[in-house]
């Protein structure tokens, strides 16, 4: 005898019931349909700790509980006195009562089996039932020898009084529906019906009756002696077959009969189910929050779902796959197994676009939400289920890739609500026959890709779906199925829209092949056909469902025995796939967490071997490592020093607007060999250069010199021993962040008022800055004679000691360039204070000089050779007097006037070297106060985006170490949870 509580006695109460499908393959469905005042009572005496599991207890536990009466009183508690006794005594009579209330349908069920009609035809029908023989495990022999040990009388009398229950449970929902159950019970109890034998007897009716889901006769109908003797005299006349048609036209009769009243039991049970699930939420806030056991069993799956496995590691934990063809009705049933239309529904085209992973289980409020967000979507309230059904929508186009038409991607959501059976479903997309206008064109093989990588889990229970309103033979999902489970170990097949089938179909007798696997190649666990409304999105969960019970209720398929009770609704076959969900868990859950046990062994050993001094960093981790190194380097770029910024921003821009100046400012002004002519040229080329050019120049520069710096700082700081896998990362995040980075150009206006003020100014104050003039234009004069030089060089072709020495030669062109040169040469000493251009005789005597040399030259060829001669003479000139002026100070600061010693030129680079300081002074100001800041900004900005673009940061930090980590950590984490899953399912059992 096994002891009231204990494990095995809850596991016996689960397995009491089973049902046999045509192949003689069994599901276990728990025994649901408690009453409502047993459960209350059980509830308040019990001391449960566990309010969500008293519900699912079977009757088969009170039974053991009973075999060892008289019941042990439990302890008063001290200070109680005498009412304690009296409690104690109430206490022992309403656990009595409260088991037997699980009586009445062993009883019921007896009085039918005792009945004329299995009392006659017991052989006739034990020839028509399948061997039950096999399943004689599941009821042990104790159920039968204590159901003969019970004295219905004293149990009848030892019950209490309604009015005393009333007292002691103030709070119970129904009490007049209670009290009239209470009250026929006590009446069935005194009729004195013995146990024994009548349920032997009828062993095989009450299994089929309770694996059914339909409730047992009432001991009202049991059939009275006359009419049996009425019932013997026409077995004699009738035939076998009228009286098979008879028993299964009484047997719908008494099911339709009870109908009603299963109803309003059921009702009542979801009540104080909700009622006890409510007060359990409550007490929640006020303790440690603890997940149920599907909620744990979900997050490993998560989990899986984005873990790329090594090692053979490969996720074999049981899910339920809903496979079908499009428009089968998969979403439809899925959302009769949820009890809410949360998916969206489209007329013919395909709406599922990536696998929905949705966890059922149960709680006090009927409620939706993603596993990532927070948000709670109330499934009671139409604006709220309008809102989830847009929101997969949007996730599902989201995860679709561009040019795609289906994703891989898995969105996972969870339903909760009074009555839902627990399991974890995938609604994958459905199965095309033919790939239509708008789709991609691999959009057919991309969903049998993703269906068969669902299918192929061995622990993965198939839900294949099929249309009943079309032909059999334009399924595709079925030969799927057939080669992923040729066996049907794993596989439900549920046959859909019965009630149009049933409309259209010539032959009803198609649905019983179908149901019975007989039309079909493929194989299945068990069948069942539903109705899942009458096609109209609009229709509620609840008129569904009274539209498929009428339908059933009044279906010939049902009264002709094509069909089987316990193989249709919804409701059944919910049961049926959560039974065999949890089945297949706990066969597999312990196997599987072995495997990754195993393989965090593998990768833990790796990682010792080949990283034995480095920290296990994850990529996560690491991107914070690099992130805080960034940060560090950019921080620095305000510690550079004001004299380095200006140096570095003077150097630049000379290099940027050096060749303007020269070329567009001092050569054409100084060759015009007048000191007013100059001084005008220079004013007027100047203002145009500040209005148009100077300002834009400067802010490049200064832009330039930022990134370089960055850049400085990022290289240097990689050098201090820092790790290389964060190269790829910094790279793209300083390219980024320049990219992002636009430079405040609202202080350019400013810069252009304080670059012009410095070129109007002429007046140099002292010696110093003098010198520092004349050392700026001969550094810049010497600069330009050496470029003009190697022109020349380029031009003539090597001298006569490179030509002897290195055996080098000259080309034709670079020959008659040299006899160009060298006559060109002899009219600059004849005429040394030559103006820049040559006069078009001067060019044509040059031509005829070396004509007479036998040298063939073009016009072209002179003027762009003298070009460059006469730069090189005057620049010669230009150092010359140069030199001269460093003298001259003291006649400019008098204003004197000496046409031997006009230093015009010399002012002209004080000014461009007075305006390339305060320039440099002002970008250094706008970088240091400014843009330094902004770039900072930048930078974080662009790490935060990185920190949550998953791709990208696996795009930007890789390498068999980041990988190796990833997957430990994984691997730690799912075996973590499962081991968590398998404790509570164990504490479960």
């Amino acid at each position: 005898m096994l002891r009231v509580g204990s494990k095995a006695a809850c596991m016996t109460c689960r397995n009491l019931v089973s049902t046999t499908t045509n192949m003689g393959v069994r599901f276990r469905v728990p025994l649901q349909k408690l009453h409502p005042l047993s459960r209350a009572i059980h509830h308040r005496y019990s001391g449960a700790t566990n309010p969500q599991r008293a519900p699912h207890r079977t009757a088969a536990r009170y039974f053991t509980s009973m075999s060892r009466l008289p019941m042990r009183p439990p302890k008063p508690p001290p200070g109680s006195g005498g009412r304690g006794h009296q409690q104690q005594r109430n206490f022992w009579m309403l656990r009595l009562a409260s088991r037997l209330l699980k009586l009445r349908y062993i009883l019921l069920g007896s009085a039918v089996g005792g009945g004329y009609t299995a009392k006659k035809t017991y052989e006739d029908w034990k020839e028509m039932l399948p061997d039950f023989s096999e399943y004689n495990w599941v009821i042990p022999d104790f159920v039968w020898e204590l159901s003969e040990q019970i004295d219905l009388d004293k149990l009848a009398k030892a019950l209490p009084e309604m009015e005393e229950i009333a007292k002691l449970l103030p709070d119970l929902p129904d009490l007049d529906k209670i009290r009239e159950n209470f009250t026929f019970l006590k009446s069935l109890l005194s009729s004195g019906v013995s146990l024994g034998s009548e349920v032997k007897g009828a062993s095989g009716l009450h299994l089929l009756l309770e694996t059914t889901g339909d409730p047992p006769l009432k001991a009202t109908d049991t059939p009275t002696a006359a009419t049996q003797e009425g019932g013997d005299k026409q077995y004699k006349k009738s035939s076998d077959r009228e009286k098979i048609d008879q028993l299964q036209e009484d047997l719908l009769r008494t099911q339709l009969k009870y109908q009603r009243m299963l109803e309003r039991l059921e009702k009542e049970n979801k009540e104080l189910r909700k009622v006890v699930l409510q007060k359990d939420d409550k007490g929640i806030h006020q303790r440690k929050v603890k997940k149920s056991l599907i909620d744990l069993y979900s997050e490993v799956l998560d989990i899986l779902s984005d873990y790329d496995a090594n090692y053979n590691t490969q996720d074999h934990l049981p899910r339920v796959v809903v496979v079908g063809d499009q428009s089968a009705g998969k979403t439809s049933v899925l959302e009769m197994i949820a009890q809410a239309r949360i998916f969206p529904r489209g007329s013919g085209e395909m709406m599922t676009r990536s696998p929905v992973k949705v966890t059922l289980s149960e709680g006090p409020h009927h409620v939706a939400m993603f596993k990532d967000s927070g948000r709670e979507f109330d499934l009671t309230k139409e604006e709220d289920l309008a809102a989830l059904r847009h929101e997969i929508e949007l996730r599902m186009r989201k995860s679709v890739k561009e040019g795609q038409t289906v994703s891989c991607e898995t969105i996972s959501l969870s339903v909760k609500g009074p009555g839902i059976q627990r399991m974890v479903l995938v609604d994958l997309p459905g199965v095309i026959s033919t790939v239509t206008a708008g789709m991609a064109a691999d959009t057919k093989e991309t969903i049998f890709k993703i269906s068969k990588a669902y299918m192929q889990n061995p622990n993965a229970i198939i839900l294949c779906i099929q249309d009943g309103s079309v032909d059999a033979e334009r399924s595709i999902v079925t030969d799927l199925v057939s080669q992923m489970d040729p066996h049907g170990k794993r596989t439900i097949f549920v046959l859909t829209k019965v009630d149009l089938a049933e409309k259209n179909l010539a032959s009803p007798s198609r649905i019983q092949q179908i149901v019975e696997g007989k039309l079909f190649p493929m194989k299945a666990l068990g069948y069942f056909a539903v109705v899942t409304g009458r096609g109209s999105s609009s229709e509620s969960i609840d008129s569904i469902k009274d539209y498929e019970e009428d339908f059933f209720q009044n279906s010939r398929l049902l009264k002709d025995g094509m069909l089987k009770a316990h193989q249709v609704t919804t409701k059944n076959l919910s049961l049926a796939v959560s039974d065999c969900f949890w089945k297949m868990v706990r066969e597999s859950v312990e196997q599987q967490a072995d495997v990754f046990k195993a393989s965090r062994f593998n990768l833990e050993t790796e990682w010792k071997n080949n990283y034995p001094r480095l920290r296990e960093l994850d990529r996560n981790e690491l991107f914070e490592k690099a992130k805080n190194e960034i940060l560090d380097e950019v921080i620095s770029l305000s510690q550079v020093t004001p004299q380095h910024w200006e140096a570095i921003l003077q150097k630049k821009m000379w290099e940027r607007v050096s060749t303007h100046v020269i070329e567009n400012i001092y050569l054409p002004a100084a060759q015009t060999m007048d000191s007013g002519t100059f001084n005008t040229t220079v004013d007027i080329k100047l203002k145009q250069w500040t209005d148009k050019q100077l300002p834009y120049k400067a802010l490049e520069v200064a832009w330039e010199t930022l990134q370089e710096e960055f850049a400085r700082f990022m290289a240097e700081y990689k050098g201090k021993d820092q790790d290389d896998i964060f190269d790829k990362l910094k790279e793209a995040v300083k390219d980024e962040s320049i990219k992002r980075h636009k430079w405040n150009e609202s202080a350019m206006d400013s810069l252009r008022v304080i670059q012009h003020n410095a070129l109007e100014d002429r007046s140099i104050t002292d010696k110093p800055q003098w010198d520092a003039a004349i050392q700026f234009m001969e550094e810049t004069l010497q600069s330009r004679l050496k470029d003009t030089e190697s022109v020349i060089r380029d031009m003539v072709g090597p001298g006569w000691r490179q030509r002897w020495f290195n055996w080098q030669s000259r080309t034709s062109d670079q020959h008659i360039r040299n006899e160009t040169k060298n006559e060109l040469e002899r009219l600059l000493k004849l005429h040394d204070e030559h103006t820049a251009y040559l006069a078009n005789d001067e060019v044509t005597t040059v031509r005829k000089n070396l004509e007479g040399r036998g040298v063939e030259v073009d016009p072209v060829l002179i003027k762009d050779t003298w070009h460059q001669l006469y730069r090189r003479h005057f620049l010669q000139n230009a150092l010359s007097h140069c030199n001269l002026c460093k003298r001259g100070f003291y006649y400019y600061q008098r204003h004197f006037v000496d046409s031997e010693l006009e230093c015009n030129d010399v002012v002209l680079f004080w000014r461009i070297q007075r305006m390339l300081v305060i320039t440099g002074n002002t970008l250094r100001q706008q970088l240091t106060n400014t843009e330094v800041r902004r770039l900072e900004k930048n930078v974080k900005e662009v790490l935060d985006d990185f920190g949550e673009d998953g791709e990208r940061k696996t795009h930007l930090i890789t390498g068999r170490r980041v990988q190796l980590a990833e997957d430990l950590k994984k691997v730690r984490e799912i075996q973590e949870k499962l081991e968590a899953f398998i404790e509570a399912l164990h504490k479960e059992k």
